[in-house]
This record gives structure tokens, sequence and C-alpha cells, in this order.
């Protein structure tokens, strides 16, 4: 169906509150190599992009891709001081390609979202996403800071000025997947100690930094030739916000240590109640999804798969989460299978309470940084310039005895509406009764002026009464039925 369509089901596949397990297994399955483009095509792109001819910008580029997919494709060059790089160029007339289908897909989307209950449960419109190589040259500069610390974790480079939006440059980087080790090279490993890196600055990347890679699938994780572990590809991540960080490092922390009530309450606290949520299911799917994990064996456990399951739990429980916990949940998935494929005895939840206290640590400082502590200090600073004011009107309304406070617990123009429509029904009541009761003595009274054989003035009565009372039971019904709506 198109390049589109296949970013479309990759992105779909971080829709775990959308689709059913089945279906993101196989969508997360999704590959598109396709044919190369040519190589004309290529020169034609870079000269356009860098403003020069590729001869001028490397001093060798091959010809020869070492991959092609569905919205570009990599080769291998030599930059002109000797540097080995990459280069990923995208398709020829791509762009216009993704941006007419992109369209009509938002368009739908946001038809969906508006108008339906399933788009507004779902909301498709988060899922798409913008195509721009610069973007992912950013992406790359902010993770290489952020993990300057993790000396077995590498991450490429972005050439900024051989990069532009169609065209990324980034140095190579000289290694293997992490699925292709064959088993003797996986021996020459310390697989535990970059395992238990690399799970570690994943949760640098989620709790402290917020900024995170969201596609860390064996394809995109290589052992580079001086055995570590290198991160490629960041077309697609992820940002959580400070407040939402905090939430998240309780949920794993409830997941890991079998606390389902707690992991509950958490992935309430930062959802979104809809009308249809029902807490008590939902608590129990919680609570069958941690307690089968703590039951797991070592090879079973999957903490990714759990968050992905809770996220399709709250979603079909009425309860609407941050699109953030299904990315997340994804990118943890994934992080399980590497963390594995490194070391087989590999335990994500252990990992997760080892490092549960210096993630929480590590917030602590980044919470202390000058940044925040000025602005906590001008903060300050203007509530005690406007403290004595403030007191000061507070005073002089205590001594004018004009202190009042408002409380709004109801709203009484409400309850007086409905104290006279109870009233009225009362007095209506009373009147029909009026009615039968004189009705039924005036039966009594012989008259001339009979109605089917009875004194017509009672049976007019009667009637009266009859056709009131039916009045009043459809008034109440309808007006019942209406604010019960």
């Amino acid at each position: 169906m198109g390049p589109t369509f296949i970013k479309l089901g990759q992105l779909l596949s971080t829709r775990a509150d959308f689709l059913p397990p089945a279906y993101i297994h196989a969508l997360t399955r999704l590959q598109d190599n396709i044919a190369p483009f040519s190589f004309e095509e290529i020169d034609a792109i870079v000269t356009h992009e860098l403003g020069v001819r590729i001869s001028k910008a490397f001093s060798n580029f091959e010809i020869k891709p070492l991959a092609a997919a569905s919205l570009g494709q990599v080769h291998r060059a030599w930059l002109r001081d000797g540097r080995a790089v990459v280069v990923k160029v995208q398709r020829p007339g791509i762009r216009e390609i993704i941006a007419e289908d992109l369209d009509a897909l938002e368009d739908i989307a946001q038809f969906l979202d508006k108008h339906t209950e399933w788009g507004k449960r779902y909301r498709f419109v988060e899922t798409l996403e913008e195509l721009d190589y610069r973007q992912e040259a950013r992406n790359l500069l902010t993770l290489n800071v952020n993990l300057k610390n993790f000396h077995r974790i590498v991450v490429p480079i972005a050439i900024e000025d051989f990069t532009t939006s169609r065209v990324l440059t980034m140095e190579y980087i000289s290694g293997q997947k992490v699925t292709s080790l064959s088993p003797l090279a996986r021996m020459e490993l310390m697989g535990a100690e970059l395992a238990e890196e690399l799970f570690r600055a994943y949760l640098q990347q989620i709790l402290v930094d917020g900024f995170f890679h969201a596609d860390p699938h064996p394809g995109n994780v290589f052992i580079t030739d001086d055995h570590r572990v290198a991160l490629l590809d960041l077309g697609m991540t992820g940002r959580i916000a400070p407040r939402l960080q905090e939430n998240l490092l309780q949920l794993l922390l409830a997941v890991s240590e079998g606390r389902s009530d707690d992991a509950a309450t958490v992935a309430i606290k930062i959802g979104e109640v809809t009308e249809q949520f029902e807490e008590t299911s939902f608590r129990n799917r919680v609570a069958a999804l941690v307690g089968a994990q703590q039951a797991a064996t070592l090879e079973q456990m999957q903490v990714g798969r759990v968050v992905l399951e809770i996220t399709q739990a709250s979603a079909e429980s009425g309860l609407r989460l941050p699109a953030e916990l299904t990315m997340l949940g994804k990118t943890l998935l994934n992080l399980d299978l590497v963390g594995r494929t490194l070391d087989p005895q590999f335990d994500p939840n252990a990992s997760i309470r080892r490092n549960g206290a210096t993630m929480l640590q590590e917030r602590l400082w980044k919470a202390l940084s000058p940044g925040n502590l000025f602005g906590g200090m001008l903060e300050l600073k203007d509530l005690l310039m406007r403290l004595p004011g403030r007191v000061n009107q507070i005073l002089d309304v205590v001594a004018r005895n004009d202190l009042k406070v408002k409380v709004d617990a109801i709203d009484e123009i409400v309850l007086i509406e409905g104290m006279q429509k109870v009233a009225n029904r009362i007095t209506v009541g009373l009147i029909l009764a009026a009615l039968i009761v004189g009705a039924a003595l005036m039966m009594r009274i012989d008259s001339s002026f009979r109605l089917f054989g009875y004194p017509g003035l009672a049976i007019l009565c009667f009637m009266g009464a009859g056709g009131g009372g039916l009045v009043l039971i459809i008034n109440i019904l309808m007006h019942d039925r209406s604010a019960k709506k």
C-alpha cells in the first residue's frame, strides 16, 4: 500500500491500548526493506541538498547501499578528513507522497477522534508524525550528551555540516547486530554487564532525562568491534514530562515488586478517567497481570509486556492513559529481548529494583539544579515582597467585620428549583386526591345530569382526576429520565 502505510503499521505497533497483543507482535516484525533506488538519484539529491557534488564533499562514497527502506537508504562514505561515515538519503519524491497520505490519514483521524467514542478513547491523531532528518540529528546529539557517563554505550554523532532535512550524515560504527552474534562471539562478551548497563541507561533516559530512544529493537542495537553497545536510528523517540516521570518510576517499581494495587492506583492517577471507567474491573485485571508476572520463570519475565497489557486493560476499562506509556511499554519490551540476547539470565525486574533508588536520587539532584533553585528563589522573593500588603488587606477586612467565607458546596439555585418542583407535585397530588374524594361523595347524590348512567358531575371529576394523574405520571417519568441523562 505504499511507504506511508508501512510506517503507519510500525507506528501502530506502539499502540498497545488500541490493538491486541497478537497484532502488536506482528506489526513489530514489520520490515520495509525494498529495492534500492539508483545511485544517479542519490548523487542528484546529495548534490542539491549539500550544495556540492559528492566527489567534492566526500573522498569516497560507496555506490552499493548498506540498507534500503521505504523512506530512504544508507550508504557508507568517507569525509575529506578521513572519517568514516554513513549517509542516509530520502527517496526521491517520498516527502510529497508522505505529506499527501498523512493529510488524508490526519483528516480521518480527526474525524474519528471528534465524532466516535472509539476515536475519543484511542486518539488517533497522536499517532502521526513528521519526517525530517534534521530532527533525527538533534536527537543523536541530545542522546550523546545524556549518555556521556555510560562508557559501554555509544551513539553515532551526526555531522551537522553534511546534514539537511533529506540527507543525514553520521559517524560510521563498525559492528554487527546483536542478534547476529555467533555463539563464540557471544562468549567473549561480558553479556551480563552490557545488559545491566544498557537497561540502566534506558531507565535514566526514561525516568531522569525525559528523552529516550523509543525503538531499541535488535536491528537498531549493534555490538561494536570493541564490545560496546551502539544505539542506532533515532527516528523514533519519546519525551516524558517531569511529573509523569515520577509516576512512571512508581509504576515500574510497583510492577517489579508485585504490588498490583499500587500499580493500578498509579495508573489511575496518571490517566484520564472517562464516564465508562470500571475501576473494580481494571484493578482485577492489573492484579492478574502483575500476579502472572511474579509467577513467571526468569525466561518469561517481561516487564515491558506487563506495561503494554496494563495500557490495553486501561483502554478497555475506560481509563485513558498517556500515549507515552504505550511507547514506554514497547521500548521496554524490545529492551527485554536485547537484554536476554546479551545475557539469557538477565532479570529486568531485578534491574529496576536495583536501580530505582539511583534513579530517584538523580531526579532529586536534577530538581536541585541551579535553574530550578533560582526559579524557586525568585518565587520566594515575590512572595515576601507581596506578603506585607496582603496581610494588611486581610487585617483591614477583619477589622471592618467584612470577612466572608464562600463555600460553593451546592448550587442553591438548582436546589430551590428542585424544591419548587417537589412542592408543585405535592400540590397537584393533593388536588387530584381531593377531586377523587369529592367525586366519590357526589356519586351518592342523585342528579338529572348523568353520564354512563351515573351522576355526571361526579364522573367529570373522576375523569379530570384520572387525566391529571396520567399527565403527572408522564411528566415525572420524562423529567426523571432526562435528569438522569
